[in-house]
């Protein structure tokens, strides 16, 4: 713990619990004069811009064994909140999971995702790895008042939106279900009969080390007819928040699979993504791209 004074110009107080229980009771102690910080990317930049005050009290997540690493529990693969991006791009077991390494790779700069952490990028509400959460079917486990409880990701972006989402519940981590290429069949050994079709796209206002303008992932399941029986779109950008479009993936499911279905998607997201307009780009401008970027990937995929 660092303890200098708090004033102007003084550091806040650093808290360093060592396991869940601690952390609660921090928690309940600094209640509404503290906060959280996992790898402190973003809050570094908010208080350099002014943005944000520095708190009196910092509590750090780092010492927290449940919080990090990824492992594979059933039928679900787990990522802790505090680990780091480059791990999560590195993992081996997160090769399952293409769409999220993808955005995770698309973050930043190498040197940032040394340090960033996968439960930072959620908590800012408009991190990257939202959109492939999102259509991953991602749930969270969160240290609240009443203990650890279990959010999806829609869900909790809808607290956002509505108010309801309580600052001080902690991230402790995301469980993500195996997808069908991942599981065998148990009766006959081999892999399920299911094609998948995925990907994840991202503009920024340069090339690398931008922040997004666009953010569109798509997941989707095709049986041995050649029919969609899963189908997941989301997508989000800049300081918008990621949604599910359900309207849109109604177009598709449970229809023969085609190149053709691309122009009738790209219609559909575009009439549905809400979002907002800044001094870089238009309302019009990001849903647009939204629709394009999500018509060309379903085409490509579909085109192979």
């Amino acid at each position: 713990m660092v303890t200098p004074a708090y004033g102007s110009g003084a550091l806040p107080s650093v808290w360093q619990p060592e396991n869940l229980q601690e952390l609660q009771a921090l928690r309940s102690r600094l209640k509404g004069i503290c906060c959280f910080t996992a790898g402190g990317t973003l809050l570094r930049t908010q208080w350099e811009g002014g943005l944000v005050q520095a708190p009196e009290h910092m509590i750090s997540l780092a010492c927290i064994p449940e919080m990090s690493g990824i492992s594979n529990r059933g039928n679900e693969i787990v990522i802790g909140a505090m680990t780091r991006l480059k791990k999560c791009a590195s993992q081996a077991l997160l090769h399952q999971l293409p769409i999220l390494q993808e955005a995770v790779n698309a973050i930043a700069a190498p040197s940032i995702r040394n340090v960033a952490t996968i439960g930072g990028n959620i908590v800012s509400g408009v991190g990257d790895t939202l959109p492939a959460l999102l259509v991953y079917d991602a749930k969270l486990h969160w240290l609240t008042d009443s203990g650890i409880e279990i959010r999806s990701v829609s869900s909790w972006l809808q607290g956002g939106r509505d108010g309801s989402r309580n600052p001080g519940d902690v991230l402790i981590s995301i469980h993500i279900p195996m997808r069908p290429s991942s599981l065998l069949n148990v009766d006959s050994g081999h892999r399920p009969a299911v094609r998948e079709v995925s990907f994840y796209r991202k503009l920024g206002r340069r090339e690398t080390f931008s922040a997004s303008l666009v953010t569109v992932a798509l997941y989707g399941e095709i049986d041995s007819d050649n029919r969609w029986t899963k189908i997941a779109i989301a997508a989000g950008g800049g300081s918008g928040m990621a949604m599910r479009l359900l309207e849109s993936e109604q177009q598709l499911l449970g229809s023969e699979a085609t190149v053709m279905q691309a122009a009738t998607l790209a219609a559909a997201v575009a009439n549905e993504f809400t979002t907002y307009g800044d001094a870089f780009a238009t309302e019009y401008y990001r849903k647009q791209t939204a629709a394009n970027m999500i018509g060309a990937g379903l085409w490509e995929a579909l085109h192979e």
